[in-house]
């Protein structure tokens, strides 16, 4: 019997600067063996028994610093099944809009605080085919200053879009 997908959680940071929503993103460093030098949301595998939010709420302080009991976790989007056998719950919460990072330079190269406003420009979106074992997929690109957010975290990225946003700001 195969061993179902492994459970993961990530964090969509939300956070307010100068009148305009931000969302935080990690560059991965480039030495992991998973997903190195990608751009993700904070986030990871569930150790045993822990809930979306809690290993959510666990990877953002281990992996940029921020502590549990200053993110408002306002909701979660659909689970995502990934393509390296990972069911991943995203989670969205609000943090200060000037928080101290301490980023883990084990796993996170560098931060990425992107108006969310800059997404919802359909000229940062372009579309890609890609193979993937046999089957044909069309794969989200959002470029942010030359740094392409792509895969997973482009696809939780569209859905918070079109959910919170209706894919534009009024």
């Amino acid at each position: 019997m195969e061993a179902g997908p492994v459970p993961a959680a990530v964090l969509l940071p939300l956070f307010l600067r100068n009148n305009d929503y931000h969302l935080l993103f990690t560059k991965r460093t480039g030495h992991l063996l998973h997903h190195g030098g990608e751009i993700s949301f904070p986030g990871g595998a569930l150790n045993p028994e822990e809930e979306p939010e809690q290993g959510a709420l666990r990877e953002t302080w281990e992996e940029v610093g921020i502590h549990p009991s200053h993110v408002e976790i306002l909701g979660a989007l659909d689970d995502f099944y990934s393509i390296h056998h990972y069911l991943v719950t995203p989670l969205v919460g609000v943090i200060p809009g000037d928080y101290p990072y301490a980023i883990n330079p084990d796993e996170i190269d560098r931060l990425i605080e992107a108006p969310v406003a800059h997404f919802l420009d359909p000229t940062v979106l372009r579309m890609e085919p890609r193979q993937w074992q046999g089957e044909s997929l069309m794969l989200r690109h959002y470029d942010f200053r030359g740094d392409d957010i792509w895969g997973l975290t482009a696809a939780i990225l569209a859905q918070f879009l079109e959910i919170v946003f209706d894919g534009k700001l009024e």
